[in-house]
């Protein structure tokens, strides 16, 4: 049953676990869904081991204890495609939205969303400042089913990058979303929910 399917999503880099819930609650037949917080950002408090982009990626993973289907907004997708290689047997499928972290943006003119972000949510300047994971070399290693979501009017990270990532990726299909920005699956939830269930049916 499709509801049995557990979904865990990953916030970007505002860490804000509340821009999955309209999401999740168009996804409600799912009964098993957590947004998994980040240590430090957004009100959620410090954890001891987490200090850097590496050691949050581990405490993420950490999180992951049993198979799922994550679902991961922007920044968050780097820590996706990380798990999907390293523990295949855990990730089932993979959702990526407007993912915009850990591949060479320079030839998409990508607006830098970095000083804007800092103004506007509670980061650690750690975050900010690291060099984030580079997945780009490892996208071939992929293997689950993965669905990117991308708007059309998203210049942080535009459709190309969609684009680029369906190419790399062996198992991967692309929809666009009409007048999304880089927040499409909060402003357009209900579209995005239409296809992450439409995708987990085909794939699941």
């Amino acid at each position: 049953m499709m509801s049995k399917i557990a979904l865990r999503y990953l916030p970007g880099a505002s860490g804000q676990t509340q821009f999955w819930h309209a999401a999740m609650q168009q996804l409600s037949a799912y009964q098993d869904q957590q947004v998994i917080a980040y240590p430090g950002f957004a009100a959620c408090p410090q954890h001891p081991q987490v200090y850097d982009f590496a050691s949050l990626g581990r405490y993420v993973s950490a999180q992951i204890t049993a198979p799922c289907v994550l679902v991961a907004q922007s920044m968050g997708g780097i820590f996706a495609v990380e798990m999907a290689r390293q523990q295949p047997s855990k990730i089932r499928a993979l959702v990526l939205v407007a993912t915009s972290g850990g591949i060479d943006l320079t030839p998409f003119q990508v607006a830098d969303w970095r000083d804007q972000y800092q103004q506007d949510w509670d980061l650690p300047d750690w975050f900010v400042t690291a060099r984030h994971a580079v997945i780009e070399p490892y996208l071939s290693q992929v293997q689950c089913p993965v669905l990117l979501l991308w708007g059309d009017q998203d210049p942080i990270s535009p459709v190309a990058v969609g684009v680029y990532l369906r190419q790399q990726l062996p198992n991967a299909q692309l929809q666009v979303i009409a007048g999304g920005e880089h927040d499409l699956a909060q402003r357009h939830a209900p579209q995005v929910a239409k296809f992450i269930e439409k995708f987990l049916a085909q794939q699941l």
